[in-house]
C-alpha cells in the first residue's frame, strides 16, 4: 500500500512537501501500522528547529535536505510480520507526519516494543518504545486526544520539575521563596511546570506571556503571577530566580542575565520562538543549560526503579488531566485537521506561533480517518 509523507525542509521550515511513495515489502520482524491520528504542538517545531543539534531528524531519515518532524500518537497494525503482534492491535509512540509506517519491532513484551531500526540504534530509547494501549495505564479511548497532545509534554514539565527539586533548586529557595520565571508561559509544557511547581513549598511560579496571551495564562490558575514579557521589571531585580525558557527568545534570555543578579540557574527547554534561537553565549550570571528529558527519566529509572517512577507520573498525570479536562473551565479544546490540505494549513499555524493556546490540533493523513 502507498503512504503520504509530510517533509519538511530542514533549513527553512516552512518549505513543505507532502509525496505519495509506494510502500515496503515486510521482512521478518516488521510491522506497518496505519497512523490514525497525531498531536501537532510547539514542541514539535521544536524537535525541528533542534533537528540537527539532538538528532531528531535520525528517526525517521529522509533524503538530503528534507525531514521528517517526529510526533506522538497512535497507530494500529495494518499488517504484521511478528508472531505476537496481532492485525487491529493499537499503539501509542513516536511516528512521523505520514499515513503508515514500518517499524523493526523487538524486545517484544506485553506492554509493546522497540523499534530495532539500524538507524535508531544510537538514538534514546524513551522514542524507540511503542506502548501497547490495551496494556497501557495511561491510556483510555476517551482520553486519547489528550494523551497525544500532552502527555510527552507532561513528562517532560513532571522532569523539569523533579530536576529542579533533585538540585535543591540549585540554592535559590536557601533563604526563602525562590521565584520561578517561566518564559512562553501560554505553551503546554510551561503550565504542565506550573502547575507542578506550584504544588511546592517555597517557590513562587511567575509566568511570561505575549501581552496577547496574559488571559489565558490567567486563568488556568497555575502561576502565582502573570506577567507580559515588557513587564519583567515588576520581578524585584534582587529576587532570588531561576529562569526557565521555553521561548528560546535570545533578547529575553538577555533581559533575564541582565537584570537578576541573584539568577542561581538558567534552563534552555525548547524553542516557541523558533526565529530568535541562540544568544546563549557571553551572558551575565549562569551559563543557560539545555534541559533533556531523557537523562533525568535515567537517573530516576535507576534510583527508583521503573515501576515506582511510573507510578508516579501516573498520579501527576490524572491529577493534572482532571483539571485539563474541566468541563465547566476546560484547559484545552482539541481540533481535528483531516487529510492533506487540513494538516498543512495547521503546521503552517503551529509553526507561526499565531495560534489560540487553548487549542490543541490533532492531525490524520489516513485515507479512512474521517
Amino acid at each position: 500500500m502507498n503512504t503520504i509523507d509530510f517533509l519538511v525542509r530542514k533549513d527553512q521550515l516552512s518549505q513543505i512537501e507532502l509525496r505519495e511513495v509506494p510502500g515496503i515489502h515486510l521482512e521478518e520482524a516488521q510491522v506497518r501500522l496505519g497512523i490514525e491520528k497525531f498531536a501537532l504542538t510547539a514542541n514539535n517545531i521544536t524537535y525541528a528547529a533542534f533537528g540537527e543539534a539532538m538528532n531528531y531528524w535520525g528517526f525517521y531519515p529522509a533524503e538530503a535536505g528534507w525531514g521528517h518532524i517526529p510526533v506522538w500518537g497512535f497507530a494500529s497494525i495494518l499488517e504484521s510480520r511478528h508472531p505476537n503482534i496481532q492485525v487491529g492491535e493499537k499503539f501509542y509512540g513516536y511516528y512521523p507526519m505520514s499515513s503508515s509506517v514500518v517499524l523493526q519491532s523487538q524486545r517484544m513484551s506485553p506492554a509493546g516494543f522497540m523499534d530495532g531500526a539500524e538507524h535508531r540504534a544510537t538514538l534514546h530509547p524513551v522514542y524507540n518504545s511503542y506502548s501497547r494501549c490495551s496494556a497501557d495505564p495511561f491510556y483510555t479511548r476517551q482520553t486519547e486526544d489528550v494523551q497525544a497532545l500532552l502527555r510527552p509534554l507532561f513528562i517532560t514539565s513532571w522532569l523539569i520539575d523533579d530536576f529542579l527539586a533533585d538540585n535543591k533548586f540549585f540554592g535559590a529557595t536557601d533563604n526563602g521563596t525562590g521565584v520561578m520565571l517561566l518564559s512562553s508561559a501560554s505553551s503546554k509544557t510551561a503550565y504542565g511546570t506550573a502547575f507542578q511547581l506550584a504544588q511546592r513549598e517555597g517557590v513562587e511560579v511567575v509566568g511570561l506571556t505575549s501581552t496577547a496571551n496574559l488571559e489565558f495564562c490567567r486563568s488556568l490558575g497555575c502561576y502565582h503571577r502573570v506577567l507580559s514579557y515588557d513587564q519583567l521589571d515588576q520581578v524585584a531585580a534582587d529576587s532570588a530566580c531561576i529562569y526557565i525558557d521555553f521561548a528560546g527568545n535570545a533578547d529575553l534570555r538577555k533581559s533575564v542575565h541582565t537584570r537578576f543578579a541573584n539568577l542561581s540557574y538558567s534552563s534552555s527547554i525548547g524553542g516557541t520562538h523558533i526565529e530568535q534561537l541562540g544568544g546563549a553565549k557571553d551572558l551575565p550570571g549562569p551559563r543557560a543549560t539545555l534541559f533533556f528529558a531523557p537523562a533525568q527519566i535515567k537517573k530516576r529509572n535507576s534510583e527508583w526503579g521503573a515501576d515506582l517512577l511510573g507510578q508516579r507520573l501516573l498520579q501527576s498525570w490524572k491529577a493534572f488531566i482532571e483539571k485539563v479536562c474541566d468541563p465547566v473551565a476546560p484547559w484545552l479544546i482539541v481540533e481535528h485537521h483531516i487529510g492533506e490540505e487540513a494538516v498543512k494549513a495547521a503546521y503552517i499555524s503551529v509553526l507561526g506561533g499565531h495560534g489560540n493556546p487553548r487549542l490543541g490540533h490533532m492531525l490524520s493523513l489516513a485515507a479512512d480517518a474521517a
